[in-house]
């Protein structure tokens, strides 16, 4: 059975409160939002809402709310309006627009293959590097990263695209190796003072693995690496001879640890031949003597060489690959941070990263105060900007990554052959 009520007939309050002492225990409840709407408007303009009595506003409030089923909250909004504007509307509006991403699903993808390639690196590196392949070599897929802020970067490292693309893999962190005069050295801000450590690649079933000789320039951070079967005296005078050589600057200093294969006298007979004036080595209980290239031994080494046993007979193969793809891209593509010493309030003197000195270690060599004064006989810029400019920062890095892969597998291969 359906009532239909004539409530249109109620014209003062006081006939309002008759009703409702007559039906205190039913309630009302309108299905429609608008008419629920135009009910409580013509209600209070029968009434005269605006000229009732403060008691009366109350009684045809609460009117309101049992006819309609709205909450009181909500009938004081709509007398609100009405006393405003004298109307009473519906102001709900559709469901928001999302803002417009700046980054595409398609940029996530490519950082996440950025990040694949070079190996998950910190965000000011990943940053330098994605603005230096806009930039410097006009890579217009990089347009909206080359401006990717810190915070940004690790939130689309988070995202969903990101994820399917590439899982990251935590890496495995270095092992500090405690390190030959007794002297932390002091470049004073000039290069061709080089840090050196060895890195061996493992044991297995009583078998040697092979040495890396990793030297690092102090200042500009220009960084060779050499392959050798071990660290005796036939194979690292002649590959120190050649990692020095290598460095397109004047050498003046050499420091390493305390291991014997630096510290003897064949090192430092060669080091007296090529004429370089300072021969230091760490501290005890100084282990940021030679914190440089002990850092450049898990960036770099550890991580294109990996942790795993090699044996020692590929050592000419892993130099080919070190010589001729890795120490290109590390000296002219790969950005590294550059520390600025900054004193605080207690006059201690602490490093600070700051995003503008995260550079290659090339253009960290060009921005030194006449640069040219510290370079070798026959080396000039020209020839270096060459060798720096011959492919794009991206492209190289994809074929590091692809010719590592590939050095593992005929390494792989070589061994099954043997066996």
């Amino acid at each position: 059975m359906i009532l239909k009520l004539d409530l249109e007939r109620l014209q003062t309050p006081e006939e309002v409160r008759e009703f409702m002492a007559g039906n205190a225990l039913v309630d009302f409840q309108l299905t429609s939002r608008s008419d629920a709407y135009d009910g409580v408007r013509r209600l209070l303009v029968r009434l005269h809402y605006l000229n009732l009595s403060r008691p009366d506003k109350g009684l045809v409030r609460h009117f309101a709310a049992k006819i309609t089923g709205l909450s009181r909250a909500q009938i004081t909004r709509l007398i609100r309006q009405y006393r405003q504007t004298g109307k009473i509307k519906d102001r709900r509006c559709g469901p928001g627009k999302p803002f417009r991403r700046r980054y595409t699903a398609a940029d996530i993808r490519l950082l996440a293959e950025l990040d694949e390639t070079l190996g998950w690196p910190c965000s000011a590196r990943a940053r330098r590097f994605m603005q230096r392949q806009y930039e410097v070599f006009e890579d217009r897929r990089f347009e909206r990263l080359a401006g990717l802020s810190h915070g940004h970067l690790y939130r689309l490292r988070q995202s969903d695209t990101y994820l399917r693309r590439c899982n990251p893999i935590t890496k495995t962190q270095p092992v500090a190796v405690a390190i030959g005069e007794r002297r932390k050295p002091h470049p004073g801000g000039q290069p061709g003072f080089l840090r050196v450590d060895s890195v061996h690649q493992g044991d297995l079933n009583g078998a040697k693995g092979l040495y890396q000789i990793n030297i690092v320039d102090a200042v500009t951070q220009y960084q060779f690496v050499a392959a050798v079967e071990s660290i005796s005296e036939r194979f690292m005078v002649p590959t120190l001879r050649g990692l020095i050589a290598a460095f397109p600057f004047v050498i003046n200093g050499f420091h390493a640890d305390n291991g014997s294969e630096y510290i003897n006298q064949q090192v430092a007979k060669l080091l007296h031949n090529l004429h370089i004036k300072e021969f230091t080595k760490s501290r005890p209980r100084h282990s940021n003597d030679n914190a440089l290239v002990e850092s450049k031994n898990a960036s770099v080494v550890r991580h294109y060489l990996g942790h795993s046993h090699i044996p020692r007979h590929h050592a000419a193969l892993v130099n080919d690959f070190l010589k001729d793809l890795l120490a290109p891209f590390v000296n002219y593509h790969r950005p590294c941070q550059f520390p600025v010493d900054k004193t605080d309030e207690k006059g201690r003197v602490r490093k600070v990263y700051r995003y503008e000195n995260v550079t290659t270690p090339y253009q960290k060599l060009k921005s030194l105060a006449q640069a040219e004064q510290y370079l070798c006989d026959g080396v000039t810029f020209e020839q270096l900007d060459r060798l720096a400019l011959a492919t794009d920062s991206f492209s190289m890095a994809k074929t590091v990554k692809e010719t590592r892969d590939e050095l593992f597998r005929e390494i792989a291969r070589r061994d099954q052959s043997a066996a």
